[in-house]
């Protein structure tokens, strides 16, 4: 299994390139292949720690493509990008399992699923076959319903259990402790103040020891907070969502933002 330098020392950086027409703050820009391998040379060069590849958009109200056309987009950049940065370290994001196993065929080394495994019964043993780190998400249902499951009691530790069912789930499947990252899946099945909720418990989400990734860029809830329309002028609300982060230990955040975040992480870990 492959890691970031510095693995659980410091909070690393997953840089997220987006491979569609219709991803919330940057659909379109590196749909084409030349674009998106510019990119990932662009966030190495910024100091990502891991690429985070996703060719199905997964924002609210998002319509699914399927794998043949998620492969369409995917693996072209994949491929090139693989060649160029024998080094890097990928991610390949979606919940279909034909995706994932084609993507790590082609060099990707994680599987980042929004659904923890519940969209596709054949994800989690192909990850267990595969013998490679898994993110598992917390989400309800899709891109089309999660905006009407926000139902939470007590949201942090439903959050949890989520999380320990999933966890469940794929350690029967053959997945080892120590190949499973958790994602408390901001902004997905959860309100703006859902999302604020979970930030402030992240210690909470830690002390089952699983390697914590979030996921905060541009996202909806900063911009009800700085009452910011545009996703791409996030970056400050995004920067001070890192900060906690850092505090609460969290292992990976996946940012659009690279070279900022880093910087903002590096003077976190000064702090604290």
């Amino acid at each position: 299994m492959r890691w970031p330098t510095g693995w659980r020392q410091r909070t690393a950086v997953m840089g997220v390139i987006n491979i569609t027409p219709d991803s919330f703050s940057d659909g379109g820009r590196f749909l084409q292949r030349d674009r998106a391998v510019a990119e990932a040379a662009f966030q190495l060069q910024q100091g990502a720690d891991v690429l985070d590849l996703g060719a199905q958009s997964t924002k609210p109200g998002a319509e699914e493509v399927g794998a043949e056309e998620e492969l369409k987009r995917l693996l072209p950049p994949l491929r090139e990008i693989r060649s160029r940065f024998p080094e890097a370290l990928i991610s390949v994001d979606t919940f279909l399992a034909p995706v994932a196993e084609a993507a790590l065929a082609a060099g990707a080394d994680w599987v980042n699923d929004v659904s923890g495994g519940r969209r596709d019964s054949a994800m989690l043993h192909l990850v267990a076959s595969a013998a490679c780190p898994v993110v598992l998400m917390h989400s309800r249902g899709n891109s089309r319903t999660m905006d009407q499951l926000t139902d939470y009691d007590d949201v942090v530790q439903q959050v949890r259990r989520g999380l320990l069912e999933r966890t469940e789930e794929a350690l029967a499947a053959g997945i080892p402790t120590t190949a499973i990252i958790w994602d408390p899946g901001l902004g997905f099945a959860k309100t703006h103040e859902q999302n604020l909720a979970l930030l402030k418990g992240l210690e909470q989400l830690t002390q089952d020891g699983f390697p914590l990734l979030i996921g905060p860029s541009r996202k909806r809830f900063i911009g009800a907070v700085l009452d910011e329309p545009r996703p791409r002028a996030r970056i400050w609300g995004t920067a001070a969502v890192a900060c906690r982060c850092a505090q609460a230990g969290a292992a990976v955040l996946r940012v659009h933002d690279v070279g900022p975040i880093r910087q903002t992480l590096s003077m976190a870990a000064a702090l604290w």
